[in-house]
């Protein structure tokens, strides 16, 4: 339903309830960072900029708190990011100040570049530089005096991670590296790629704020002047320039997902040449890990390659380079993938035993094989993986129908759960006995496997009807 068209239909809420009931209940969802009732009180009628408990609108309050959802839903329904207050900042600038990178998207909404002044642009990209030349603790000790350490903790934002760090009683987070990075790309500014490698490598970890707006950024940009700089890093003596690389060429394929350039695709052919003169193993893994995403002849071949590698993580990226996409498998890749399903590695067993997920169809005698061997293994990690590509198939040999419910026996109650979904999906008889055994919750939310019974039911009446 669209929201604007619901926000309509609630209006009356607002005027049975009344608009200051709902504002209060609006200031203590805020400060309750409870993102889930600040939309409800929002669509229902309540003020977006109402005032919070220190007289600034209530977009501050959800950034002191680093509450970007909070903050998303008041921007949808009106609350203004460029609004002057009292200081002379903005919701928009204290965002900045935050270091949240999260928090400043939400904020930038759409065509900044038009909307924010020339010179309110400076003042945010100028606020982020400082942050990141002086850095966050040294900051924050000149503006608060304290001389003692500062404490610090990891958070995740948007599936990123990044540093809070705590001083004198003020806390920002350091992501003013990401900051800058999303506002320059916002503001339609052409950072040059070295200057954002050298922000993303000083913080090496893929699931950085500030790693992965730089590897987001460059992933985006697809001139021969930017392929060249990035082009360059494949042969740079520290293996986290060449992860790095990397990691842009996988963040391309994430632009394209964002409808960036749809009409261009990274180069595969670069990627198989790096893949089979790279010395670093962690390199490798993400070479891998992109390149098993192309459709590329070589790819297998690539894979093949280093069935037997040294690292796990190499291995583990080995299988799926193996099984691309509909590609019928020769007995070299049937080989390999049956080696690596005996690898001494519990991580790289478990990639076999969830990578050969048939998606509902009917697996492969070898393959099968595998699966019914590794539901055996030492580890739980790999028996379910195992059990839920059995489960998932549309196999219904003998032999899969006595694995399955030989499970209903297992003390692990997801394994049960596993053998209960496949047995449902097949239309076995004793499908309520299964769930029966599986016991109750609690499932994951959005969980395929408990809706399978009342598919069964409601499958089984129409027939008896």
């Amino acid at each position: 339903m669209d929201e604007k068209r619901s926000a309509r239909q609630l209006r009356p809420i607002a005027e049975v309830v009344g608009t200051a009931d709902l504002n209060d209940r609006l200031v203590a969802a805020v400060l309750a960072e409870d993102a889930e009732e600040v939309w409800s009180c929002v669509r229902a009628g309540a003020e977006p900029d109402a005032p919070g408990p220190d007289g600034l609108p209530l977009l501050c309050t959800a950034v002191a708190g680093h509450d970007s959802e909070s903050a998303r839903w008041l921007v949808d329904y009106g609350a203004d990011p460029d609004r002057v207050l009292p200081d002379g900042t903005t919701p928009l600038l204290r965002a900045v100040d935050s270091g949240s990178p999260a928090m400043v998207g939400t904020l930038t909404g759409k065509d900044p570049a038009i909307r924010i002044a020339p010179a309110e642009q400076e003042r945010l990209l100028g606020l982020a530089r400082n942050w990141c030349t002086v850095g966050a603790v040294e900051t924050l000790r000149r503006r608060t005096g304290a001389r003692g350490p500062a404490v610090r903790r990891t958070v995740t934002e948007q599936f990123v991670d990044l540093d809070e760090v705590s001083l004198g009683g003020l806390t920002v987070r350091e992501g003013h590296s990401g900051v800058l990075t999303g506002l320059e790309r916002a503001l339609g500014i052409l950072t040059p790629a070295a200057e954002l490698v050298a922000r993303a490598v000083a913080y090496p970890a893929e699931l950085h704020a500030n790693w992965s707006a730089a590897s987001f950024t460059l992933g985006g940009r697809r001139s021969p002047q930017a392929w060249s700089e990035l082009a360059a890093l494949r042969h740079h003596p520290d293996p986290v320039h060449r992860r790095f690389l990397a990691d842009v060429l996988g963040s391309r394929e994430t632009s394209l997902v964002f409808g960036e350039r749809p009409d261009v695709t990274p180069d595969a052919d670069f990627l198989v040449a790096w893949a089979l003169d790279e010395p670093d193993g962690e390199v490798l893994c993400r070479i891998l890990e992109v390149l098993a995403e192309k459709d590329h002849p070589d790819v297998r071949s690539v894979g093949l390659r280093y069935v037997a590698h040294p690292h796990p993580g190499v291995r583990y990226e080995v299988v799926s380079c193996l099984l691309p996409w509909e590609a019928p498998l020769g007995a070299a890749t049937t080989a390999a993938l049956v080696a690596l399903s005996r690898d001494p590695v519990f991580t790289v067993r478990a990639g076999v035993a969830w990578k050969l997920n048939s998606h509902g169809r009917e697996l492969a005698p070898a393959f099968r094989e595998v699966l019914l061997a590794l539901l055996q293994d030492a580890d739980v990690v790999v028996r379910n993986r195992a059990a839920a590509s059995l489960a998932g198939s549309e196999d219904c040999a003998p032999a899969v129908m006595d694995a399955l419910l030989a499970l209903l026996d297992e003390e692990d109650r997801d394994l049960r759960l596993e053998a209960a979904y496949g047995l449902a999906v097949r239309d076995h008889p004793r499908t309520e006995e299964a769930y029966e055994r599986v016991g109750p919750g609690p499932y994951v939310e959005h969980d395929h496997r408990p809706d399978a019974l009342w598919r069964y039911r409601t499958r089984n009446r129409s027939e008896e009807g």
